[in-house]
């Protein structure tokens, strides 16, 4: 019986399934956006979201505390100096998870996984040929 396990399985071991969060909260922080499968997406905005109020908490401990899951200094540093200060007014509610459709190969359920505070960069600042 699972009672009071939290989160999904998603077919994997704990170890595989730690793994693979902390890679892809990682690059969600780095990118600010990622593609992925929709529980997928749910898991790692669970984790994200506890890793930006961390950012915005700013102390050595709480350093500490995201270092040890994240594990990249620079995205570590990315988030407690840049994305703090872009959340700092939001309490909660940092990503967003948009619907895409089914992937071809095994018709999983597809999600754009992305910081709020995401804008796309339009090729503006290359054209000054």
């Amino acid at each position: 019986m699972r009672h009071r396990k939290a989160g999904k399985k998603l077919g994997r071991t704990a170890s595989h399934k730690k793994a693979m969060i902390r890679n892809m909260v990682t690059s969600l922080l780095d990118h600010e956006r990622i593609v992925t499968t929709v529980p997928k997406a749910k898991e790692v905005r669970r984790v994200a979201d506890k890793m930006i109020t961390l950012g915005k908490r700013g102390d050595l401990h709480a350093r500490r505390q995201a270092l040890s899951f994240i594990r990249d200094k620079n995205i570590v540093a990315k988030l407690f100096d840049g994305l703090k200060d872009e959340y700092m007014d939001r309490n909660g509610g940092y990503t967003r998870i948009i619907r895409t459709g089914q992937r071809d190969g095994d018709a999983a359920h597809m999600a754009i996984l992305e910081l709020v505070n995401y804008t796309e960069d339009k090729g503006e600042d290359t054209a000054d040929n």
